[in-house]
């Protein structure tokens, strides 16, 4: 697998249920090298702690406990610090990932609402150019839901619903969990094997029957 060591990724967990997901997305990334910059919303601390049973009380001594272990730098920003470096257009990052994404921080990203480092961060994504990946876990969606992702997507944020697949064959929660973080890499173009991809490892199986429709 690739070394991406120099290069910084923006991670943000909001307080949408997934916290899993983007504990995962960290860890994943930590192992590969990257930087990651993590942003956790308030209500994705209480999500972390209702989910997962994390003692957020002591939040970076959790975090240096789940993620210190990883190859790769982890730099936490708490959310209400709008002076933090990724909140600059002139802090180079590779591109930001908000995994889950609630359909409040949806919403404050579609009308550059910025009155937190996790939507600062990713009005500088937009601004600057830079890959924006969206991940929400809502159902069912309203219009106004509808609408923001639209309106996102013609600026060039991939939005990545949380939305498993089942032809791989999982066999856990997990293999489920790293099937969606796969997606998300692949959007970036970074290299991983968290999933069986269609077409390897079926041998002969005729897979005509299978067109997604």
């Amino acid at each position: 697998m690739t070394n991406y060591a120099g290069k910084r990724i923006v991670v943000g967990i909001t307080g949408a249920s997934g916290s899993i997901y983007g504990v995962r997305l960290t860890e994943v990334l930590l192992s590969m090298g990257f930087e990651v910059h993590l942003v956790v919303s308030n209500a994705g601390w209480r999500v972390l702690k209702e989910e997962l049973e994390w003692n957020v009380t002591d939040r970076e001594g959790i975090l240096n406990d789940k993620f210190g272990d990883r190859p790769g730098p982890l730099v936490y920003h708490p959310v209400t610090d709008i002076g933090a470096t990724i909140a600059s257009g002139s802090y180079l990052a590779d591109g930001m990932i908000i995994m889950p994404c609630s359909m409040g921080t949806l919403s404050a990203v579609a009308h550059g609402s910025s009155d937190n480092l996790l939507a600062r961060a990713a009005d500088v994504m937009l601004k600057e150019g830079r890959p924006l990946v969206l991940v929400p876990r809502e159902t069912p969606l309203h219009a106004i839901h509808l609408e923001n992702m639209l309106k996102l997507a013609r600026l060039g944020v991939k939005i990545i619903p949380a939305m498993p697949a089942f032809y791989f064959k999982p066999r856990s929660l997990e293999d489920i969990v790293l099937f969606l973080v796969g997606k998300v890499l692949d959007s970036l173009r970074i290299e991983h094997h968290l999933f069986t991809r269609w077409g390897d490892n079926h041998g002969d199986s005729d897979q005509s029957h299978h067109t997604g429709r």
